[in-house]
């Protein structure tokens, strides 16, 4: 599995941090944001760049995208803005796996100023959502068309 890590400031050293643990796990990390701190970033060139790095990869082993900034949400709007795209910001282990069994998200949005001192529970989320399946149920199937229709 492919995933595509971005951040922007607010973000940065969580970013750092995810990266150094899915490397370890022997994930394939392409990081698509800067590889120093920029101050005055902005969340949305991110969020795009790793969308559409996501949708290109498409047709592959299941590729996705972890975004962080300071509440995960700038991140989660900027990357729904596509057709294909499905991202939820997540805050614990329990909401990592709902995303994924019904929604199948494929980009993960952390909120680093809620997850940056807690990696235990970051860790968590990152292996609960990269670890669930869509359960693929029609009904759950239909309604990610719908979203598709709208975007």
């Amino acid at each position: 599995m492919k995933i595509f890590l971005g951040a922007d400031h607010n973000g940065f050293r969580l970013k750092e941090d995810v990266h150094a643990y899915l490397a370890k796990r022997g994930f394939d990390v392409q990081d698509v944001g800067h590889h120093q701190p920029q101050p005055d970033d902005d969340f949305p060139e991110f969020a795009q760049m790793a969308a559409l790095k996501v949708l290109g990869e498409e047709e592959k082993d299941d590729p996705r995208a972890i975004l962080i900034c300071g509440g995960g949400q700038g991140m989660c709007m900027a990357a729904n803005r596509f057709r294909g795209i499905r991202a939820s910001v997540i805050w614990d282990e329990h909401e990592a796996k709902m995303t994924r069994n019904d929604n199948d998200s494929n980009v993960l949005c952390l909120p680093s100023r809620i997850l940056e001192n807690d990696a235990h529970e970051w860790k968590k989320i990152v292996d609960t959502w990269l670890q669930t399946p869509f359960a693929n149920a029609p009904r759950f199937r239909r309604r990610n068309a719908q979203i598709d229709e709208v975007a």
